[in-house]
């Protein structure tokens, strides 16, 4: 099947190995002092493990590979005296997704109970209903973006805005990114597979005030212009004083 997969360039690869425990599905291991992977099914693809390599020898490639399998993650770490990735005792109200099995970048949805007030000097309820949120690292194919209310979010405003669950996130789904720390480019291309892919229903995008931050807004219109799609879109402004500008 036509899929991702990590790629590792035995060229760059020093074999330092750091990489073998940043990957749950124990699918990197070290042959001849270079990093290899064991088995292609036991690759999801997420490249968790990416940021760990000192020599940028590990990316992530679109090709024919086989299927992600997660019976044979968890027989081969079992063979290695290792605990599974995967949550087989997860709590009945989270719901995992296809994506793999490293918990940081696992597709899921939360079932929310019905919200009651704080008590006084606690803390209120979160309004997140999936995980995960980074752009990066959510799949395009997320269930939780079927027919949702899409809210992208430089990440600085939940700092800045008080009321972000409660105004903002309550009721829809949302990734986050920094456009001036991260590729531009690359959220204007996950975006438009995320609004081609997905039946999205609104899109609100959330930024400071800052020039940088616009960034993120640009990337939102570019993506939804290349999707094709008519989607209703607002923008929100948001100050370093945590103040709603429009």
């Amino acid at each position: 099947m036509l899929r991702k997969i990590v790629k590792i360039d035995q060229e760059k690869c020093d074999g330092c190995a750091l990489c073998v425990p940043s990957c749950a599905e124990g699918a990197i291991t070290i042959v001849n002092g270079k990093a290899v992977l064991a088995a292609e099914n036991l690759c999801d693809g997420l490249g968790a493990c990416l940021g760990e390599c000192p020599q940028d020898a590990i990316t992530v490639e679109e090709r024919e590979a086989d299927e992600f399998d997660e019976i044979a993650v968890e027989k081969h770490l079992a063979a290695q005296g290792k605990p599974a990735s995967v949550h087989q005792h997860a709590a009945p109200a989270v719901h995992h997704h296809a994506g793999g099995g490293c918990p940081g970048s696992r597709a899921m949805s939360f079932t929310r109970p019905p919200e009651t007030a704080p008590a006084p000097g606690g803390s209120r309820q979160s309004q997140l209903a999936q995980w995960p949120v980074q752009l990066h690292l959510v799949p395009v194919t997320a269930p939780y973006f079927q027919g949702a209310d899409l809210l992208i979010t430089a990440d600085c405003v939940p700092v800045a805005y008080a009321g972000y669950h409660e105004d903002f996130l309550k009721g829809k789904a949302v990734v986050m990114g920094c456009p001036k720390l991260d590729d531009n480019n690359f959220y204007q291309q996950k975006l438009t597979e995320i609004f081609s892919k997905s039946d999205i229903k609104s899109v609100t995008v959330l930024k400071m005030e800052v020039p940088c931050c616009g960034g993120i807004a640009v990337a939102a219109r570019q993506a939804l212009a290349a999707s094709g799609k008519e989607i209703p879109y607002k923008e929100v402004t948001i100050s370093i004083q945590g103040e709603v500008k429009g």
